[in-house]
């Protein structure tokens, strides 16, 4: 059997229940992983709220938490190739199902990426996701060494290594967010604009009375659309978190995994930091995710199996 963590029917945190299941199997597109460490995101606490339940489906719970992990391969599907036992991977869960808060997790084989054995597991968890979706985007504004960008919430883990990526690009990086945040950003070679300062368009009209050349948007709602009338050209505002984006001319984007292997061969050139700065023993992971699911976790959270529960 294999012990897991996730949910019992949508809703908060009062569904959340450990539970023992058998080992899963993996389809023919699939790896099975012994997870080692496990990354936590704020689209963990969405999926169990039912907030992006299909309709049409029953779901058979309890399903697991969680969409990213790094672990050693035990299990290959019948059609992939490029992976065998033994290898040491980080990558995505397909379903919830399959979630990743678990000892044994699937991986989609397309989304895998092996582990340089330069980094460790931690670092290795907390690139599926932020580090994909970062690399994504920058790719999609295509800003270039002279230019600005705004990244709107720069205190998460998405926001912290797209900074870095920009940063590395020549890009001159300025990020919304809240002054706790401050040594965080100034740590990337960002500018931070508090918005415990006041109005957070104003203080960017003092810095660059020009406006921004790209928008990296990964809160949505009202903060997107009071910050993107900064941008000079709307068709360089990029949301994460909002399609909404589209009505004001920007794009919304959906992350794929093409970019993660290039970020593993950046953290371990040191060009990019994933910046976990708190781990969890995995039987804490409901702190880990309460962490998360308060929005004020600073950089990346990762559940690290190989930790030890104090007392």
């Amino acid at each position: 059997m294999s012990r897991a963590y996730g949910y019992s029917a949508y809703g908060g945190p009062e569904t959340e229940t450990w539970f023992d299941r058998p080992e899963p199997a993996a389809g023919p597109s699939e790896l099975v992983i012994k997870v080692r460490a496990i990354g936590v995101n704020p689209i963990d606490h969405k999926i169990r709220s039912g907030a992006m339940a299909n309709p049409q489906a029953a779901p058979d719970f309890p399903l697991v938490l969680g969409v990213e992990a790094a672990g050693v391969v035990v299990t290959v599907g019948k059609d992939v190739t490029g992976f065998t036992e033994g290898d040491e991977v980080l990558g995505k869960s397909p379903a919830p199902e399959h979630g990743s808060y678990a000892e044994h997790a699937v991986l989609l084989a397309e989304s895998a990426t092996h582990k340089p054995p330069q980094l460790s597991f931690v670092q290795a968890a907390a690139l599926p996701v932020a580090g994909g979706t970062a690399w994504d985007v920058l790719a999609e504004l295509d800003v270039a060494a002279g230019e600005t960008l705004l990244i709107n919430g720069i205190g998460g883990d998405v926001g912290v290594m797209g900074a870095q990526l920009a940063r590395d690009r020549g890009v001159a990086v300025f990020g919304v967010g809240r002054e706790a945040e401050r040594p965080l950003a100034e740590s990337l070679g960002a500018t931070l604009v508090s918005y415990d300062r006041g109005d957070v368009v104003e203080q960017m009209r003092a810095l660059l009375p020009g406006g921004v050349d790209a928008v990296f948007d990964v809160i949505g709602g009202s903060p997107m659309h009071h910050v993107a009338i900064l941008v000079t050209n709307p068709a360089r505002v990029v949301s994460v978190a909002d399609s909404s984006v589209a009505d004001l001319g920007g794009s919304f984007l959906v992350p794929s995994s093409v970019g993660v292997p290039a970020m593993t061969n950046m953290v371990v050139a040191g060009k990019v930091d994933p910046k976990v700065l708190q781990t969890y023993p995995f039987d804490e992971a409901p702190q880990a995710l309460r962490a998360v699911e308060s929005g004020h976790a600073l950089g990346k959270i990762v559940i690290d199996l190989q930790q030890v529960t104090e007392g």
